[in-house]
């Protein structure tokens, strides 16, 4: 897995300059800059993985992953998978394809899809795009919401792995104001490479609710005629 090693361009993240992405059409026509989402891993992180071990590398495996899911528009861009075969499903719901998540809506409508119905939906996957998505999320969380590994269970081919994500909700979420607190959720993840240590399948197995819960904390106020409602945790679902 000597690839994932960081660039030149980002420590954590790999295949964003050099010859190798001379062609590559990034999502925002140029390789984003991830120094403020760094700054917040690096102040937030509750491990620091030793320089080469393999805790580091399946952390930029998967930061990479992230980054071209999210940021590259075409598939022969891609570095961490094999287009070709490569599927992702969440918390046993059918795989899908690359070509399957960008049909339902992109990378934040594959991990929040959810079978409630849709009055309990504090996410609603058949309601976003992938633009609209990003711009919520970006907007909730300003600086970025950061993955780090917190313990690798399985070596290649095949790497099983628990991760916490988080960020500090600085930014509204349909309607929810900003708390400034700090919003993380925990999960387990499968992945297979191939012999050139690509990803051909990737299964996360989480909990939705414990990053929603977290966004939905700050009353949503909505006038009606004269009267103020306040809808605050108490229509969580999950709570």
């Amino acid at each position: 897995m000597d690839q994932y090693k960081g660039s030149d361009v980002d420590k954590y993240r790999c295949f964003m300059s050099g010859e190798g992405e001379k062609n590559t059409t990034w999502r925002k026509g140029a390789p984003p800059n991830f120094g403020i989402v760094n700054k917040l891993f690096e102040e937030g992180r509750t491990k620091i993985w030793p320089e080469g071990s393999l805790e580091e590398q399946v952390q930029n495996l998967v930061k990479t992953w992230e980054m071209e899911m999210f940021c590259k528009m075409k598939p022969e861009d891609f570095k961490t998978i094999d287009v070709t075969r490569f599927t992702v499903s969440v918390n046993g719901r059918k795989p899908l394809t690359r070509e399957g998540v960008a049909k339902i809506g992109g990378g934040y409508n594959m991990f929040l899809q959810t079978s409630l119905p849709k009055n309990a939906r504090l996410y609603d996957p058949s309601e976003e795009t992938l633009d609209t998505a990003l711009k919520l999320f970006t907007t909730t969380f300003p600086r970025g919401f950061v993955v780090e590994i917190l313990q690798v269970y399985s070596g290649p081919p095949v790497i099983a792995y628990k991760f916490r994500h988080w960020g500090y909700m600085e930014g509204p979420y349909k309607g929810h104001p900003p708390t400034g607190e700090l919003v993380e959720m925990f999960g387990v993840s499968i992945m297979e490479l191939d012999e050139n240590f690509k990803v051909v399948k990737v299964e996360f197995f989480f909990d939705r609710g414990e990053l929603l819960a977290g966004l939905t904390k700050g009353a949503n106020i909505a006038v009606i005629g004269d009267s103020v409602t306040g809808e605050g945790t108490s229509s969580c679902p999950f709570s």
